[in-house]
């Protein structure tokens, strides 16, 4: 067999129908077989780079995952902004990012596939909170527009209660549940100190929400 000279290429395109199919269809109801359709590759050449379905979503994720913290490096090191206006900018571009549209259409139910949870959980402790969302509260403390003790733990439980207890993709809730959920959100971390949601986050987040509730039927 010949060998492949453009294996980056192979595996971009691999990724893209994969990516298009998960958005379209779902995860679930996407079959390795179907990926093999769209591309126009045979097996062989499928399996040569990825294992499984499953390998080739986690190396979607991977290369969102990049792109996401790009955005956010971008808030994060804004010197226009102070700590404050930087931590709602963070949850602002969570929801209109184009790549969380992605993830919410294209990540299966979470409680029936927890190995992905347990890599959105793994990420929230080895990236988004330590780089992203500490460094953002520690400047809110010195600069005034944030007060709170425990920068660290308050980072972690932020991204977790969003990424896990907010998540569609774990449970599924009416509307109402999810803007009281989003209310009861917001009081707790305003007694932290940290002032969160809006009417705008929470719609968008609601939005954002029913899109997901979509493709996990």
């Amino acid at each position: 067999m010949a060998r492949n000279k453009y294996p980056e290429e192979t595996v971009n395109l691999i990724l893209e129908v994969a990516t298009k199919l998960f958005t379209e269809k779902g995860y679930d109801h996407t079959s390795l077989q179907d990926i093999i359709s769209e591309t126009k590759l045979s097996k062989g050449a499928i399996y040569h780079h990825f294992s499984s379905k499953e390998e080739i979503f986690e190396e979607m994720y991977h290369r969102i995952g990049i792109e996401n913290a790009e955005f956010l490096a971008k808030i994060r090191d804004d010197k226009k902004l102070n700590g404050y206006k930087k931590l709602k900018a963070i949850f602002k571009v969570a929801l209109t990012n184009p790549n969380q549209g992605i993830m919410m259409t294209a990540t299966p139910n979470l409680l029936e596939n927890t190995r992905f949870l347990a890599m959105q959980i793994r990420q929230i402790y080895d990236i988004v909170s330590p780089d992203f969302i500490l460094p953002i509260l520690e400047e809110g403390n010195r600069d005034g527009s944030i007060h709170t003790e425990h920068p660290k733990e308050l980072a972690e439980a932020m991204m977790l209660l969003s990424n896990v207890w907010l998540n569609p993709l774990i449970r599924e809730d009416s509307v109402e549940d999810m803007r009281r959920k989003c209310t009861v959100y917001g009081e707790m971390f305003s007694a932290l100190g940290v002032e969160l949601m809006d009417e705008e986050i929470i719609e968008g987040y609601i939005d954002s929400c029913l899109q997901a509730q979509k493709h996990i039927k």
